[in-house]
């Protein structure tokens, strides 16, 4: 069968963060046989099915300290390394993906193990622990911001941005909102990842006043744990759980308001889009204000610490942005320069690269 498909096997769990570059990159990959390594009861579980065999493992990342819990983690961590390889002989994999997270640490040592080559993308400005601990293992490190070599001195690093979903590429892009929104006025959209952010909710619905006395317009995706979602009423604003058409959203966006996950950057980066942004502070290591610093010092943002952003500095920040839109347009032109829209496509070729040669 010497036109058989190359079979690949793609680690991603957890987040949009690290499902949907995998996504992105898959779809890439159409004359590949493809399976998803997940974990049960996550986002996964829901997105993936659909498209691909999904097999799922049980792991869990280490908690500061040594104690029962440890060990309870490390034994769950031999018996994940064991399936994934027993999930890869089986399958006759010639290769492996993975966006990191706990998945991937059974999944690089399974597929060294038996000597398959590991390609690991790592979208944040600084790369996560396990990024650090298992990139030289890996054949190569696709990177979502070329800052983030200096912290991999050791791996094979290939700065290739980080993937988005077609529906944000000029091919695939609908520009229509079903939304009630006029052509004219000014909109803010406010997004905290797939995940949501309700104190950056609380902020925005005690700021929002300010700005529809000066005619703007909210859109206000809020994600599903927030028990205050529906608090706010007033014509020029709507609270949504999440929104389908994001690439449309943002591309209509006069300014955003949002976390700094990877993809949401790299969302808003592909889309031109200026923002506030506001790093959720608990991010492991901080990392998501590292992502922010890339578009503060490119001049696509502004960024304010949760613990020291008010109302009064939220309301008078995007007051001044709304009227001044020289400044507003300069730093959507910074964000498209941050942009690397074929992604994809570059981190396929990586792929093909590695596993066909």
């Amino acid at each position: 069968m010497a036109n058989a498909p190359i079979k690949l096997l793609i680690a991603a769990s957890g987040t949009g963060g690290h499902l949907f570059p995998a996504i992105a990159l898959a779809e890439k990959l159409p004359d590949y046989e493809i399976a998803w390594l997940g974990v049960p009861n996550r986002l996964e579980t829901q997105l993936v099915p659909k498209r691909y065999p999904l097999h799922t493992i049980a792991v869990e990342g280490f908690q500061q300290g040594f104690g029962l819990s440890t060990l309870r983690i490390l034994g769950k961590l031999i018996a994940a390394i064991v399936q994934v390889r027993r999930i890869l002989k089986q399958g006759n994999f010639q290769g492996v993906f993975t966006t990191g997270g706990y998945i991937a640490g059974p999944t690089v040592i399974a597929a060294r193990s038996l000597g398959l080559p590991v390609i690991f993308h790592e979208s944040n400005a600084l790369p996560g622990k396990v990024t650090r601990f298992f990139g030289p293992w890996c054949s190569a490190v696709a990177l979502g911001f070329a800052v983030a070599a200096k912290y991999l001195p050791r791996a094979q690093n290939v700065c290739v941005g980080t993937p988005v979903r077609s529906q944000f590429l000029d091919a695939g892009l609908d520009k229509s909102l079903d939304l009630p929104i006029p052509d004219h006025v000014p909109l803010i959209v406010v997004f905290g990842g797939s995940q949501g952010a309700v104190a950056v909710n609380q902020l925005v619905r005690q700021s929002a006043k300010a700005w529809f006395d000066a005619g703007a317009y909210v859109v206000h995706l809020t994600g599903d744990r927030d028990a205050d979602a529906d608090s706010l009423k007033h014509s020029n604003y709507m609270a949504l759980p999440f929104y389908d058409n994001m690439a449309a959203l943002l591309h209509r966006a006069n300014l955003a308001i949002s976390r700094s996950g990877a993809g949401s950057l790299t969302e808003l980066a592909v889309c031109g889009t200026p923002a506030i942004l506001i790093p959720y502070p608990f991010a492991a290591e901080d990392h998501q204000s590292y992502n922010a610093d890339v578009f503060t010092k490119a001049g696509a943002a502004l960024t304010f610490k949760q613990s020291e952003l008010t109302t009064e500095i939220l309301q008078t920040q995007v007051l001044h942005l709304l009227q001044s839109p020289a400044e507003l347009a300069k730093m959507g032109e910074n964000a498209k320069a941050i942009a690397i829209p074929d992604s994809a496509e570059k981190l396929a070729s990586l792929v093909r690269e590695i596993v066909e040669s």
